[in-house]
């Protein structure tokens, strides 16, 4: 049990980056973390890690050792799924990073029908739009919106996010709508400031011809809730993901705009570190995921209600 304990600190301790962070994730004392690491080091005779103030690093002898032994302790977690899994039972944490308004709208409802499925897996989630690092902070899978640029993960696409430019009937009312994209340049307009170009909107007419537009910033915010509320007051023009739109759309609170335009669709998946093994429960997860979002329902009623204000209809 003690070279299993003494195996599982260090590891922990390379994925995690530091004895405290190793600590905090096995709900241990640092101090007992550290005795683990100096023990295996002693008992192996050689130095695993270089410790200094600021960070730690691997030694060669350490890299080597770091791979055999997350693979043995990924094998002795998927042989105790595996036994589990045969009589239709999954255990276990997954931690799950999710965007923050995504996973505030649309992930509660599929992990009470999953728990309701696998009433033994436990869920850690981190909701924040920031780019999370699966390996250095422990997590099983996150779920990412937007073109991926992390060569080192493995991703399975489960949906695509449409979206739509959007102003309250106020707001039109008084100001009236943009009648083509190069108008934005006159419109107060709410962007989505964690975008690479936040004041740049692209779209295609329906001739394929492609536009572009450097739009008139009134507000700039890292929250599509803020900015859809900040539209349903009037305050300017917004283009949004439509599982954050449409609920306002259909209660009539937004109204589409520029409607005979094709906006950012933007792919949706599930990413997870290429470990030797994916979990059962993780797998399981993600196939949950997939079968849920098959047909993204936030749509449901929104581009029918495109249609019918211009007449168009967008496919």
């Amino acid at each position: 049990m003690d070279r299993f304990e003494d195996l599982q600190a260090f590891v922990t301790v390379v994925e995690t980056g530091s004895f405290t962070a190793a600590a905090d994730r096995m709900n241990v004392a640092k101090s007992a973390v550290s005795r683990r690491v100096t023990a295996l080091e002693e008992r192996l005779g050689v130095q695993l890690l270089r410790r200094t103030t600021r960070r730690l690093n691997l030694t060669d002898s350490g890299r080597g050792f770091y791979e055999h032994g997350a693979r043995i302790l990924a094998d002795l977690d998927e042989a105790e799924s595996a036994v589990r899994q045969t009589h239709g039972e999954l255990h276990g944490l997954l931690r799950l990073a999710l965007p923050l308004s995504f996973g505030t709208r649309h992930m509660c409802e599929p992990i009470a029908q999953f728990c309701a499925q696998h009433p033994h897996v436990r869920f850690d989630f981190d909701l924040n739009d920031r780019r999370v690092d699966l390996l250095e902070e422990g997590v099983d899978m996150a779920l990412r919106i937007g073109r991926l640029t992390d060569s080192s993960l493995i991703a399975r696409r489960l949906f695509s996010v449409r979206s739509v430019v959007c102003a309250s009937p106020a707001y039109i009312e008084k100001n009236g709508a943009p009648g083509s994209p190069e108008a934005l340049a006159e419109h107060p307009c709410l962007v989505y400031g964690n975008l690479p170009e936040p004041d740049v909107w692209r779209c295609v007419d329906a001739n394929g011809d492609s536009h572009e537009v450097r739009v008139n910033v009134a507000m700039t915010a890292s929250s599509g809730d803020f900015l859809s509320n900040a539209a349903a007051k009037g305050l300017g023009v917004v283009l949004q993901p439509t599982f954050i739109a449409g609920d306002s759309i259909r209660r009539g609170d937004l109204v589409p705009v520029l409607t005979g335009y094709r906006w950012p669709e933007t792919p949706a998946y599930a990413l997870y570190p290429p470990t030797r093994h994916l979990s059962f429960r993780v797998r399981a997860f993600i196939d949950f995921l997939a079968a849920y979002f098959e047909s993204p329902y936030w749509d449901d009623g929104c581009f029918e209600t495109l249609g019918k204000l211009d007449g168009s209809v967008l496919t």
